[in-house]
Order: structure tokens, then C-alpha cells, then sequence
């Protein structure tokens, strides 16, 4: 690849990173929204993300900007081949947007459940697809001469796709859950750190069983780790930082908790790049 072409691969990489980092706390509040019955509580959810979510959406724009703007051809084939997907994704964004605003525009409980439902569906739905379309990627996108995406959408949900877009939900909800503690108090705090042990639990579990099975199943995305032992100390940093946030969580360090899960998604893109990334 040119220069040009490294430089642009790596600015795609911070602004989908942001995304994930950001936006990711937003899906994650989202994730546990259904999780408590109280009205009160519902609205502390909103409330805490309400001056953020739509500016950390930005960095989505951004980014699919630029991959268009730098490699068309990705582009192309990536919304093409993810159509069903992307459209799915982009229903549940502009439900849950339209969710937070019109949530308490009546006091009809049909009219709130309603809006509740969307509101967690319309998180869930993008943070578990992302991690799909992610390892679809990873794995290989089946395309013909042209080019064109020859697959299905069941192609899409392979089980190592699966894998990752659960390993992809399970972050951001850990995320989420440690924002929600850092930003709320009194008996809302003592049950997000809940969510985030039990969430946490689940993500150092898959990130596991995803290190284990990718060298067996997708040993292209190695390439780049061979003969440079360094680069190891990127999975190994995701992995510390992974198990760092149950142990800032157990003793109550929300924000920290909150700053290691934050340079946890941030290795996770890391080793992406590192996989994809090649000359």
C-alpha cells in the first residue's frame, strides 16, 4: 500500500475506535436498560447519557465517510454484501434515537413500553451486528470476479462471526455497565457494578475462546505477528486491561473501571488492524 493509503487505514481505524469507545457506553446503557422496572431509574439511564449520544453517533458518520472517501471498493462491497444488515442497523439507531426523545412526551404506559422496548432492542441490535459484520471481515467476505458479494445474509452468521459479535455485545455491555456505575448513585450504582461482574465474566470468557480459536481458524489474521514477537504485547495488554476491570469493579473504582475497559476496546481495534493490515 502507498502512504497515503497507511495513513488512511490508520485515521478509519481511530475513528471506528472512537465509535466503539464512545458510542459503545451509550449501546451499553442500552443493553441493561430493560434490566430494572423502575421508572425513576429508566430515566437516570437516559438522563446520563442524554448530553452525549447523538455527538458519539458522529464518529459512525465519520468513519463510513472516510472508508468511502479512502478505499471505495471496501466500501462498495462491505454495504452491498451487508445490506439486510445495515438496513437493520440503521432502523434500530433511528428507533432508539427517536425512543429517548419521545419516551415522555405522553404518560400512556403502553406509549413508555413501548418506547422502552425500542429503546433497548434499538442498542442491542447494532452492538451484537457490529461484532458480526466485524468477523465476517476478519474470516473473509466470499466475492466473485466482480467483486460482488456472492454470499447470502445467512452466510453472514457463521459461528466465528457469531463469536465475535457476541464477544462485541458482551464488551460494550460491561462498558455500559461501568458508565452507568461512574455516573449514577445510591442503589442504581450498587446494581450496575452487578451487571458489570456478571457481564465481565462473560467477556473474559469469549475474548478467551476467540484468542484460542483464531489461530486454528483464521491463521491469515497472524500474518503480521510473525517474526515480530512485540505485537504480542497487544493481545496481552487487552487481556490485563480485560481483567482489570473486574478487579476495579470489585472494589468500587467505577471510573477507572470505566478507563481500562475504555483501552480494552481500544485493543481489541488494535489486534483488528493488526489482522487486516497488510502490505
Amino acid at each position: 500500500m502507498s502512504t497515503l493509503q497507511v495513513t488512511w487505514f490508520f485515521l478509519i481505524g481511530v475513528l471506528f475506535t472512537g465509535y466503539a469507545v464512545l458510542d459503545g457506553f451509550d449501546l451499553g446503557v442500552g443493553f441493561w436498560y430493560l434490566f430494572t422496572k423502575k421508572n425513576k431509574e429508566r430515566k437516570a439511564l437516559i438522563k446520563s447519557i442524554a448530553p452525549f449520544w447523538d455527538g458519539n453517533e458522529v464518529w459512525l458518520l465519520a468513519g463510513g465517510g472516510a472508508l468511502f472517501a479512502a478505499f471505495p471498493h471496501v466500501y462498495a462491497t462491505v454495504f452491498s454484501g451487508f445490506y439486510l444488515a445495515l438496513m437493520l442497523v440503521l432502523y434500530a439507531l433511528i428507533f432508539r434515537a427517536v425512543s429517548i426523545e419521545c419516551r415522555d412526551k405522553l404518560t400512556s404506559p403502553s406509549w413508555v413500553k413501548f418506547w422502552d422496548y425500542a429503546f433497548s432492542f434499538g442498542s442491542i441490535l447494532p452492538a451484537l451486528l457490529f461484532g458480526v459484520a466485524l468477523g465476517n471481515i476478519l474470516r473473509g467476505i466470499p466475492l466473485d470476479k466482480g467483486m460482488n458479494f456472492s454470499g447470502s445474509f445467512f452466510t453472514l452468521l457463521n459461528p466465528y462471526a457469531l463469536l465475535i459479535g457476541l464477544l462485541g455485545l458482551f464488551m460494550i455491555s460491561t462498558h455500559g455497565a461501568l458508565y452507568i456505575a461512574m455516573k449514577n448513585e445510591g442503589e442504581l450504582v450498587s446494581k450496575a457494578r452487578r451487571w458489570a461482574r456478571i457481564s465481565w465474566y462473560i467477556y473474559m470468557f469469549l475474548f478467551i475462546l476467540a484468542t484460542i480459536i483464531t489461530p486454528f481458524t483464521q491463521p491469515h489474521l497472524l500474518r503480521n505477528y510473525e517474526g515480530t514477537p512485540f505485537l504480542w504485547s497487544v493481545p496481552i495488554l487487552t487481556l490485563m486491561s480485560i481483567a482489570l476491570i473486574g478487579f476495579f469493579n470489585k472494589y468500587g473504582e467505577d471510573f477507572k473501571g470505566f478507563i481500562v475497559s475504555s483501552i480494552s476496546i481500544v485493543g481489541h481495534f488494535s489486534m483488528v488492524g493488526l489482522g487486516l493490515f497488510h502490505i
